[in-house]
This record gives C-alpha cells, structure tokens and sequence, in this order.
C-alpha cells in the first residue's frame, strides 16, 4: 500500500509551503535563531507528513464504506490530526525551537478557532494535492493496462490464427470429413466445425466469456477431435452447474487441450488422458498425463504465456502452474460474474 502513498510529492509539498512560509515572513524570519528555523522546518514537515498519510490511509484501505463517506471522514480526521499537532507544538515545545508566536496560548475560543482555521487550511492542501496526484497516477495507469490489453488481445488473436485456426487444423478436419463421407455421423461433424469456428470468428470481440460458453465450445471442439484420435484421446469434464456464469477470456481451454495434444504422446495403448474440473479454490483445473515428446521442436510457452497475460490485465489474477513427472496442472481463476451473483 506504501507504492501509492506517493511520499515524494507530499515532501515537494512540504519543501513548497516551507519555503513559502519562510518568504512570506523574511522579515522576521531575519530575527529567528538557527534553532527556530529548524524546529519551524521539523514542525511543518510533521504536520503535512500527518495529514498526508491520513488521506492515504483512507484513499487506499480496503473499507466497506462509500466515496463520500470516505471524503468527509479523511477530511474529518485530517483536520483533528492537524489541530491535535498544532495544539500540542503550542503547549509543549519550548519558545526557543519554534518562532514567536502570533497568538497568545490559552483556552480562548479565539485561540481554537484561529488554530482550527489552519489546521483546515494546511489539511485542505494536503488532501487537493494527493487526489489530483492519485487521481493522475489511477488514469495513467488505467490508460497503461488499456494498451497492454489491447496488445494481448492483439497477440491473443495471432496465436489463435496460428495455432488453433490454423490451416493445418483446416487440413485435418477436411480430411476427417473426407474418410467420414457417406458415414450417420458425417453431418454432426459438420455442424460441430461450424460452431467451432463460429466460435472462434466472434470471441475477438470479447474480451471475456462464460464457463458455459467456453464448454460449448469446448465440446464441439472435442468431438472434432475424437474423430481424429478417437481412442488415443480421453477428455473428462466436470463442472457443477453453479460455476457455469463464472467468467475466463475465451479460448483458454482450447489452448490447454492444443498444447496438451501438441506435446504429449497418446496412442490407442497410452491415450492421453485430460480431466477438466473445479478444485477446491474454486478455480478450473486441467490437467492432462504427462508423457512429452522426445523428439517435439521446443515449445515457446506463447499459449499459456498468453492465458497469464490476459488474466493479469482483465483480473488481476493469477494462473498456476504445476508440473509433476506424472501430471501437467494448470488452474484457471473462474471470476464471479457480477451481474449474476454467481
């Protein structure tokens, strides 16, 4: 929480209103001793370092309270912290490390109000200044991860035409339907290729998707698949119906099941056995057998590196890997869908 206090800027402001408070009294300050110039520095230093990480700590603590709730309580607080300073500088210090003062120290209502004018006004300046600061900082950075989303879902979009709708997978459909010719089930594979690849065509224009869609896709994507391996492939998919709104950005189980088929072995006698499920964080899981091809070209971690990105910019989430000599584990954030409450 500390990276958005913004520390630098609130002693630039410090050193501002010191430098300001000393010109605009030049002519007694002539008269201050060194002591006295010092405590005056430690004394404004202390009471906008106060006042500023108040409104830090209200601006950034995870309360369950609103906006304006927010404001007036860090404005609130603010000012008590500043008058609370003031007034103990005023009945503590001793004169000599603080320059002569303007007012007599009593408990007059003339004293308080004077003190608690200034208490606001310096607590004002503090909470204009690290709003405009953190406001400034909040755009930058939303504008920043825009154009770093913008570029996943760019390189999202080339990895799909190179790997997933490439025309190698095209070739191998074709050629499936071609020795399916004349075959009951010829006309279900044609249905489930074009879901496929309707799919495919119209998830560029979402950043995210539901589960649900994901695994209709999914399945479709699947009986193309078996068509080919038939046996060399075992794809098992449990997920309860109460995790169907989650969402995920789409294609991500499609790379999972590509790069598991890529770089495995699977054969009739060892088929590669993929198991789709919810664990119990919650979050999707897939995990295939884990039998690498010996003589398979390096793999460059695109697909997956891709799945991370994007959960990284849409989420601020996590996605962890984990790599046994007998399984290869990758588990996916299902995020809520606020809409359905889910």
């Amino acid at each position: 929480m500390f990276k958005s206090y913004h520390l630098k800027w609130c002693f630039i402001l410090i050193g501002i209103l010191v430098g300001g408070t000393i010109l605009g009294r030049s002519g007694e300050v002539r008269s201050w001793s060194a002591s006295q110039i010092i405590g005056h520095i430690i004394s404004v230093t202390f009471l906008i370092l106060s006042c500023w990480l108040v409104h830090c700590f209200f601006r950034n603590a995870r309360l369950p309270l609103p906006n304006k709730i927010r404001i007036v309580l860090s404005m609130a607080t603010g000012t008590l912290v500043a008058l609370t300073i003031i007034y103990y500088y005023d009945l503590y210090v001793p004169s000599r490390f603080l320059p002569p003062r303007d007012i007599q120290v009593d408990e007059s209502f003339d004293y308080f109000l004077r003190r608690f004018v200034a208490g606001f006004f310096v607590n004002m300046i503090c909470y204009i200044v690290f709003n405009i600061i953190y406001t400034n900082n909040i755009l930058q950075k939303t504008q920043l991860e825009y154009e770093q989303l913008k570029q996943a879902h760019l390189r999202a979009q080339l990895i799909s035409l190179q790997q997933q709708i490439s025309p190698h997978f095209l070739f191998n459909s074709l050629s499936t339907l071609k020795n399916m010719a004349g075959e009951p089930d010829t006309k279900k594979f044609v249905v489930q290729l074009a879901h496929v690849y309707r799919y495919l065509l119209n998830y560029n224009e979402h950043h995210v998707t539901a589960l649900s869609e994901e695994l209709s896709f999914i399945h479709s994507y699947l009986y193309i698949l078996h068509q080919r391996f038939e046996t060399a492939l075992n794809v098992r998919i449990d997920i309860p119906d109460r995790y169907l709104s989650r969402l995920i950005p789409p294609l991500s189980l499609q790379l999972l099941v590509e790069n598991a088929i890529k770089h495995n072995v699977l054969s009739p006698e060892a088929p590669l056995n993929i198991y789709i499920s919810v664990n119990s964080q919650n979050e999707l899981e897939v995990a295939n057998t884990y039998r690498p091809k010996k003589t398979t070209e390096e793999s460059t971690g695109l697909g997956l590196q891709n799945i991370k990105d994007r959960y990284q910019l849409l989420f601020n989430s996590e996605v962890s890997v984990n790599n046994t000599p007998e399984t290869f584990t990758v588990s996916l954030p299902l995020i809520r869908n606020e809409r359905n409450h889910n």
